[in-house]
């Protein structure tokens, strides 16, 4: 399965605490969320597959530095993988450290159908603050608008928006970035000013609450291909509309 042809599924919350059981919760969202799916292997460090009998004792065993190790299906010809990490105070939002949860899974029509709801699933099952799933060659396009370049400052492909690195973000509810499929908690949706009934009446559309008060937004139909102007296009008009995401308002 080529890089291409995957869904990167992202979340931001809180860093962990203790034997913090939100290290299952994303597992086991990922696999309430698809069906037959279950996360029981590891990879070794000689990059073999190693069966994890049980797998939610050895997570919460293996917790260390704030995230959990990369587990997945041991399926190689359909692999779906999921690991977390914390990241520093020193580096995060308004001096936050953070848990984050990183998935990557084939972009198939069975992951497509599901795809709201495994982002749901583990970013509520987190308590993230916010979170995004994209197609992997939107995601390359996307992570430009932050990478610095040998000259400074970002330099974004095809003229999206400049935005501010991650310690850059003033607290950690603000989204740093926009993707296909947008989680959003409560505080997240309030910080950016969503749903406003006049001017998100077409997100709205493509919206859904979720059980703690935030939203799953969908940008387009389809999943987000920066190759169609019309995606591009719905693209840039949210940016447009919420100028608080990446730290770009003047607040």
């Amino acid at each position: 399965m080529t890089p291409q042809n995957r869904l990167v599924l992202t979340v931001y919350a809180p860093a962990l605490v203790g034997d913090d059981k939100r290290t299952l919760a994303a597992v086991h969202g990922m696999e309430k969320a698809l069906p037959g799916l279950r996360l029981e292997w590891r990879v070794t460090g000689g990059r073999r597959l190693a069966a994890l009998p049980d797998r939610d004792s050895w997570l919460v065993e293996k917790m260390k530095d704030g995230g959990f190790p990369l587990v997945c299906n041991g399926d190689e010809s359909y692999p779906v993988t999921v690991m977390g990490r914390g990241s520093s105070g020193l580096f995060g939002p308004g001096g936050q450290a953070l848990f984050e949860v990183h998935a990557k899974l084939p972009l198939d029509a069975t992951v497509i159908a599901a795809a709201a709801e495994l982002l749901e699933r583990v970013a509520e099952g987190t308590r993230a603050f916010w979170g995004r799933a994209t197609p992997h060659d939107a995601a390359v396009d996307i992570a430009y608008q932050t990478a610095p370049t040998l000259e400074g400052p970002p330099s974004p492909r095809r003229g999206l928006p400049a935005l501010k690195v991650f310690e850059h973000i003033r607290s950690p509810e603000i989204p740093y970035y926009l993707g296909w499929l947008n989680y959003w908690s409560a505080a997240a949706a309030q910080v950016i000013g969503f749903p406003d009934s006049a001017r998100d009446a077409e997100l709205l559309t493509r919206a859904r609450r979720t059980a703690s008060g935030g939203w799953v937004v969908q940008l387009t139909d389809a999943p987000l291909d920066l190759d169609n102007p019309a995606h591009l296009d719905a693209l840039l008009r949210a940016y447009e509309r919420f100028p608080e995401i990446g730290g770009r308002s003047a607040r």
